[in-house]
C-alpha cells in the first residue's frame, strides 16, 4: 500500500467513526486503527481465554472491559459457547452491549459452533442447521456486530460437499443480509480448510454478505493432510471479511514459531484488507494472558 493510499484511508476511516452509523457498517469497512503505523486494526478473540472462561476465572460478561483494561484492545470477537443459552435473551444481550459501550469497545463477530452442520447431506437437516444460526444473526446485530462466523462443515465428495455447504450458506445469508449481518466462514477443519475447495464455495454461494475470515494457523485437512498456510490464506483474502492471527509460540525475539506473520501479513496488506485482524492465541508456554500480549505485540511489530 503506498504512503498516499494510506493516508486517504485513514481519513477516511476518521470520518467513519465520528458517524452514528458505525455499528452497521459491513465488515471491510475502514476504521482508524489504536496505532497509526497500522494498516489493519486489532480485535481480541474470545477464544484466547476459553481456559479462563470455561475455569469461572473469567465471566463472559467481563470479557469486553478486560480487553481494554488488560491488553488496550477496543474491539472483540465473541464465542457462543460462552453465552450459549443467552442468544434470545435481550436482558443479558443488553448487558453484553452496555459492558461493550462502557468501555469503548466495538464488538465486532460472533463466532458460532454447535448449530448444525451448514453442508448436511439431509436438506431437512441443512435446513434445520440454517436455521439454528437465526438466533445468532439477530443476537449479533443487537451487539453492533458486523458478522457471525460460521462452518462449512459437510459430508460427501468434493462437489456434493461444495453444492451442500454453499446451499445452506446462501441461505443463511439471504436472512442475515436482512439484518446487514455478514455470514463469514473460518477454514475450520475437513474441507474448510482447503482454501481452494473453500474458494469454490463463495463462487458458488455468490453473495456480497457472504466471505471469509482466514485464520493463520486451521490449515490441517485431517490427522494426515495439510495445506499450505500462505498459499491458502493468499487465496481466501479476496473474500476476507474478517482475519484470526493465530498463534501458539514464540521465541526469545517475540516471532512466532510456527507461523511467519510478517510473511502472512504481507499477504494481507497486499489484498487490500484495512478491517480487523484478531488475536487468538492458542498456545501452551505462554498463560493466556501473556500469550494474548506476545500476540498483539507482534502483530504491531509487524504491521509497523
Amino acid at each position: 500500500m503506498n504512503q498516499d493510499r494510506r493516508t486517504f484511508l485513514t481519513t477516511v476511516g476518521k470520518a467513519m467513526l465520528g458517524t452514528a452509523a458505525l455499528t452497521s457498517l459491513p465488515a471491510g469497512s475502514l476504521f482508524s486503527s489504536s496505532n497509526n503505523d497500522l494498516f489493519f486494526d486489532i480485535s481480541l478473540a474470545q477464544w484466547s481465554l476459553h481456559k479462563a472462561l470455561f475455569g469461572g476465572e473469567l465471566d463472559n460478561l467481563d470479557f469486553a472491559a478486560t480487553a481494554k483494561n488488560e491488553f488496550g484492545i477496543s474491539a472483540v470477537e465473541y464465542v457462543n459457547q460462552f453465552f450459549k443459552d443467552k442468544a434470545e435473551d435481550t436482558s443479558y444481550l443488553k448487558q453484553m452491549k452496555q459492558r461493550a459501550d462502557d468501555n469503548g469497545v466495538r464488538s465486532v463477530l460472533i463466532m458460532c459452533d454447535g448449530e448444525g452442520a451448514l453442508g448436511d447431506p439431509d436438506s431437512g437437516e441443512r435446513q434445520q442447521a440454517v436455521e439454528n444460526h437465526y438466533k445468532w444473526v439477530t443476537a449479533a446485530k443487537y451487539l453492533g456486530c458486523h458478522s457471525i462466523r460460521v462452518n462449512a462443515q459437510s459430508r460427501g465428495s468434493w462437489d456434493e460437499q461444495m453444492s451442500r455447504a454453499a446451499d445452506g450458506l446462501r441461505s443463511l445469508t439471504e436472512f442475515a443480509a436482512q439484518h446487514d449481518i455478514n455470514v463469514i466462514v473460518e477454514n475450520h477443519g475437513g474441507l474448510s480448510s482447503n482454501a481452494e475447495w473453500l474458494v469454490g464455495v463463495m463462487k458458488q454461494v455468490d453473495h456480497p454478505r457472504c466471505g471469509t475470515l482466514p485464520d493463520f494457523g486451521n490449515f490441517n485437512i485431517s490427522e494426515n493432510e495439510s495445506y499450505d498456510r500462505y498459499k491458502g490464506t493468499r487465496l481466501l483474502m479476496p473474500y476476507a471479511k474478517g482475519v484470526s492471527a493465530k498463534s501458539y509460540n514464540f521465541d526469545s525475539s517475540g516471532n512466532e514459531t510456527t507461523i511467519d506473520f510478517e510473511k502472512m501479513l504481507s499477504i494481507v496488506e497486499e489484498a487490500g484488507y484495512t478491517g480487523y485482524v484478531g488475536v487468538e492465541y492458542e498456545g501452551s508456554e505462554l498463560s493466556e494472558y501473556e500469550g494474548i500480549k506476545a500476540t498483539k505485540a507482534l502483530l504491531e511489530k509487524v504491521g509497523a
